[in-house]
């Protein structure tokens, strides 16, 4: 619990003397009639508290002189909803585990909120996510100091921004985490190359997956598994995976596993027959050398932008080279002419979203990579079989690799390095 004390002071040490910032965590959610999805904390309160449970909310308090206060509203000890639900940590667990200054029924955050609220002069809290709770605080704050209802307070501010930039570097805990999310789920796609055969069903592959990464301490993915056979990986969030596994087609995994709510975002793309055909061949390779080139990019000090630049030169040069593309490739790159192939950006931060909060720009400028972020790299190439033009032996084909890279002091870290990619590599994974 000393990780979550140090993330709260770090963030109390940006918050004004005489300020209280407010975070909900997550509700349980209705996923039909009277079953549940399964609960998964907020990823901001998470961060904040290393709290679990649902119906939860986070008060921190920093007086005139400094002094902070924390205060966790949570569910309180109810033996009869535990008997059907499971044990809750309760106000006493709350202040010995989770290193909560006081801790109080979430049925009372109502009453007793107005109170924290008087004589703050600014207050911080995700401004305009939450609707109802932009209608809590503003109710709390009138009767904190006897207003109208036309009360405006002094200084609402949004508290996002000051959490998010604290998540985008990670601590060594964290690292652990994302590393053994990352190994876990590179050893499962080892095991999808080597139990692929024709005939089985895309989702067979997902549940091989899945499993493998539930057995091995993931206890959830950390996003719905993408796995895309032939043409379907043209598709870039396709996630049907109910067509049957056709030899001579590639087949596109990207899925990750998530570890104590940390993402891995892995993508792998083999044969399913096991051996790659010359033209797969061609166009794996070719994206295989702009991602080994942009990870190569990721290192302190390089721009964000750098990493994408590198990658849609490789490509672009590659597609006019095969006869895919046509003209010069810089006029190519000038007029968007690779977006019918290769339509998105070189990735994004991981962290315990798989899209990870922090901003890619500071002032407009593309940000410098810095140790401590971690980000993936994940370029593609995706030729529809609707794409008119071509020469057809390279129709239906798609191709994305994807890493999960970690900026060092002198360079980069690929976390998910476990998972084979080399073409060798495949074809020699699947015998």
């Amino acid at each position: 619990m000393d990780e979550y004390v140090t993330r709260r002071s770090k963030l109390a040490a940006q918050m004004r003397n005489g300020s209280i910032a407010i975070l909900s965590g997550a509700a349980i959610k209705i996923r039909n009639h009277d079953a549940d999805h399964p609960f998964r904390q907020d990823s901001n309160f998470y961060y904040l508290t290393g709290f679990s449970e649902p119906n939860a909310m986070f008060a921190l308090s920093k007086d005139s002189k400094g002094n902070i206060l924390y205060v966790l509203f949570n569910q309180a000890s109810d033996p009869n909803a535990e008997v059907w639900t499971g044990k809750r940590v309760g106000q006493d667990d709350a202040c010995k585990i989770y290193k909560a200054d006081e801790s109080y029924n979430i049925e009372n955050v109502d009453k007793l909120m107005p109170d924290l609220f008087s004589g703050k002069q600014t207050i911080y809290y995700p401004l305009g996510a939450d609707e109802a709770l932009d209608i809590k605080v503003l109710d709390w704050l009138k009767k904190s100091r006897n207003k109208t209802s036309s009360f405006v307070p002094d200084t609402i501010t949004d508290i996002l921004p000051f959490i998010h930039e604290l998540r985008l570097f990670k601590s060594d805990q964290e690292l652990d985490c994302m590393r053994k999310a990352a190994v876990i789920s590179a050893h499962a796609h080892l095991d999808l190359m080597q139990t692929c055969k024709p005939g089985m069903q895309e989702y067979q592959l997902e549940a091989i997956f899945n499993a493998k990464c539930l057995d091995a301490g993931c206890r959830a993915l950390a996003y719905n598994s993408i796995v895309a056979s032939g043409n379907n990986a043209c598709t870039l969030h396709y996630t049907a995976n109910d067509q049957t596994l056709m030899a001579g087609d590639l087949v596109l995994v990207d899925a990750g596993g998530e570890y104590n709510n940390y993402a891995s975002d892995i993508t792998r793309t083999f044969p399913v027959n096991g051996k790659f055909t010359d033209p797969q061949r061609l166009i794996y390779e070719l994206v295989l050398e702009a991602q080994l080139a942009g990870i190569a990019e990721v290192k302190p000090g390089n721009t964000w932008d750098r990493v994408q630049i590198v990658i849609l030169e490789i490509l672009v040069k590659g597609l006019v080279k095969l006869g895919i593309l046509i003209g010069d490739y810089k006029q190519l790159i000038k007029d968007g002419e690779y977006k019918k192939f290769y339509m998105h950006s070189s990735g994004h931060w991981l962290g315990l979203d798989v899209h990870d909060a922090g901003k890619y720009k500071i002032n407009g400028q593309w940000r410098k990579f810095e140790p401590g972020m971690v980000l993936t790299v994940e370029p593609g190439i995706y030729i529809s079989n609707n794409i008119t033009g071509i020469d057809s032996k390279w129709l239906g084909i798609g191709v994305r690799i994807e890493d999960d890279v970690l900026v060092t002091k002198k360079g980069h870290e690929v976390l998910s390095s476990a998972a084979p990619k080399t073409i060798e590599e495949i074809e020699r994974a699947a015998v």
